[in-house]
């Protein structure tokens, strides 16, 4: 397996775009679980992805193949069909309905921290250094600081235990995935957001259909927040997903995790009206110089010497 890519402007802005359309995904599953129960919103979700991906990938011309074994990458794309879409979908959709929004974002958040050692080990040309876990360091603190007390406040469920388990369950799944997505042999990158969904969509609906019954069909508000879950959150960010593992590595693709937050809190204050917290401006400073502290190689690389 070949060193990740030094991260450039276009990757950057793949990160930023990850962020902000991730961090209203909690949002929007909040208002989806009104009106679908969790199994179905995760196999609802994978199969509408699914579906608009398959319909990308066909016009684009199906391609599957680059290499000359193309078994070699079937083993990689079934598990990390499933640990990186079925399992943690289903995990996060049960997880919120036992836990507070704030605990779920600041789950998320702990993907850097499990990556990173990850990385080391199996990802050649990813390997841990005290600045780089300096800067994923500052990033968690100033992602608790954000948050603050209700990251750990109750929710009153008496499985709200378990919820937060499926949570963390969630982040382990996408940290595990990124490594294998990393380390699949070259394959197209929208056949590879395809088939993850796909793979999630398969297991995922007969699991539905025997956790929670036959689907029902959900009303208007909750129906247009799955689509937007399905089409935005799913499909679209899977395949930017893939293109940034694949491309600059997993460690650069856990960025997105400390901006998750930010922007769920943003869009909290410009949406619902919430007041944003007293500690959002130092909060800011620990996030944005933990990005910086632990991307400075390839910031240099992208603005000069002179940084």
């Amino acid at each position: 397996m070949t060193t990740p890519e030094p991260p450039t402007l276009r990757h950057w802005f793949m990160i930023a775009t990850l962020g902000l359309v991730w961090g209203a995904t909690f949002m929007f599953i909040e208002i989806a679980l009104g009106g679908l129960p969790p199994f179905w919103l995760a196999a609802w979700r994978l199969t509408l992805g699914a579906a608009l991906m398959l319909v990308i990938w066909r016009i684009m011309g199906g391609r599957y193949r680059i290499g000359t074994d193309p078994r070699a990458r079937w083993p990689y794309v079934l598990i990390c069909g499933v640990i990186s879409t079925v399992v943690p979908f289903t995990l996060l959709s049960w997880g919120q309905l036992h836990v507070v929004s704030s605990f779920a974002g600041v789950s998320m958040a702990t993907i850097p921290l499990m990556v990173l050692p990850l990385a080391h080990f199996f990802v050649p040309g990813d390997q841990l250094t005290r600045r780089k876990s300096l800067g994923f360091g500052l990033g968690f603190a100033g992602t608790l600081l954000l948050i603050g007390p209700q990251a750990v406040a109750s929710s009153g469920s008496d499985l709200e235990n378990w919820g937060r388990l499926a949570c963390f369950g969630a982040a382990a799944c996408y940290a595990i995935s990124s490594i294998i997505l990393r380390n699949c042999p070259p394959i197209d990158p929208i056949a590879m957001a395809t088939l993850l969904l796909a793979v999630g969509a398969v297991i995922g609906v007969p699991l539905a259909w025997a956790m929670e019954g036959p689907p029902t069909l959900p009303a208007t508000e909750p129906l247009v927040a799955l689509l937007i879950l399905a089409f935005i959150p799913t499909a679209a960010a899977n395949y930017l997903r893939v293109l940034v593992v694949r491309s600059a590595g997993p460690t650069f693709m856990t960025l997105t995790n400390f901006q998750v937050p930010l922007w769920s809190l943003a869009f909290g204050a410009l949406i619902l009206g919430e007041p944003l917290p007293k500690t959002l401006l130092v909060a800011l400073v620990l996030i944005l110089s933990g990005l910086t502290l632990s991307q400075w190689s390839s910031l240099r690389r992208l603005f000069g010497a002179r940084m």
